[in-house]
């Protein structure tokens, strides 16, 4: 657990960018802090590893004071991970995955099979193992930044934005891929970002900052949704939080109907597309699966050329069609 206790962070011209914050982050689960530019999210999480040193106040690591010990030997035990991936350019995509463990001491071979090892778990293709960082996509290069932070396999992992160069695709990606290895490795991951869907996708907690580094709320991002503390956390969420609350409500009690005759279908029972009055095949729209959430249900209505969203199941086989009535009664927020 990391535990904030009071702390403040005042730079020398009297800018607060951290006002007496207070908070106790969970162990093995993804806390993020998110807010408006100039709430000290950034200064907040950089303070954890003390490449900012805190005005006043305690930061701690499982009670552990982290003034404790030698700022280096604190940061190689933290995992860190920034936007553009900040990789080494003149080094090989491995030598950069291994350039902790060699610090740390591990011999070149341990440290070279380590970082091919987490290439893979990223998802990243071992052919590009022998490439340099300009001669991979944004996505790649920051599969490659967590590969590095994973690489001396810490118990802390600090991510400052680092899905926001990206587009919007290979950002749904990346946080897909974030939740797959979290799932995997249970690391207690600090996460900043300044968008709301970002922070409600990956957070099992979610810090909201106000500007000056106040902290407005920190709840999981379902209760957050459903009862925020006051006017400028509910403007800040957005005036469709109803929407994003779909995100926590699961399909699997959903009451689909059969596959109705106008849905084609391939051989092998995958949805082909509708056919329309005029005989003509329209586009089938987004599909979901029974473990989804309502919001992909209602993504797969609303991009359906006739108001009906086709689940299937995971070989891709449609086994049934939702209306929006049925969302509207499996919804109780």
């Amino acid at each position: 657990m990391i535990e904030f206790e009071d702390v403040t962070k005042r730079y020398p011209d009297g800018t607060v960018a951290v006002d007496n914050l207070s908070l106790r982050i969970p162990s093995h689960q993804i806390t993020v802090f998110v807010g408006p530019s100039g709430c000290g999210k950034t200064t907040s999480l950089r303070m954890i590893n003390r490449t900012i040193e805190r005005t006043s106040g305690t930061i701690s690591i499982d009670g552990e004071d982290i003034n404790s010990k030698d700022a280096v030997t604190l940061r190689r035990g933290i995992g860190y991970v920034i936007q553009n991936a900040g990789l080494f350019p003149h080094k090989t995509v491995v030598e950069n995955v291994a350039t902790v463990p060699k610090l740390l001491g591990w011999d070149k071979r341990k440290a070279r099979s380590t970082a091919m090892e987490l290439l893979e778990r990223v998802g990243l293709d071992l052919k590009l193992a022998e490439r340099y960082p300009a001669q991979l996509s944004g996505g790649q290069q920051q599969r490659v930044g967590v590969a590095r932070a994973l690489a001396a396999d810490p118990i802390i992992m600090l991510m400052d934005e680092p899905f926001s160069a990206v587009d919007p695709i290979v950002r749904n990606q990346l946080q897909e891929e974030l939740l797959r290895l979290q799932r995997d490795i249970g690391k207690t991951i600090v996460f900043v970002t300044h968008d709301i869907d970002e922070a409600i996708k990956l957070g099992d907690h979610v810090a909201v900052l106000r500007v000056g580094g106040k902290l407005a709320q920190f709840a999981p991002p379902a209760e957050l949704l459903a009862n925020p503390v006051d006017e400028f956390v509910e403007n800040f969420i957005g005036k469709d939080r109803g929407y994003r609350a779909l995100t926590f409500v699961t399909a699997e009690e959903l009451r689909l109907t059969d596959v109705p005759a106008e849905l084609t279908r391939a051989e092998d029972g995958s949805p082909k597309g509708w056919v329309n009055g005029s005989g003509e095949l329209e586009p089938v729209g987004a599909t979901f699966q029974r473990g989804d959430s309502l919001r992909a249900a209602l993504d797969a209505v609303l991009t359906s050329p006739v108001g009906k969203g086709v689940c299937v199941d995971e070989s891709g086989k449609a086994v049934g069609v939702v209306e929006y009535a049925a969302l509207a009664e499996a919804f109780r927020p």
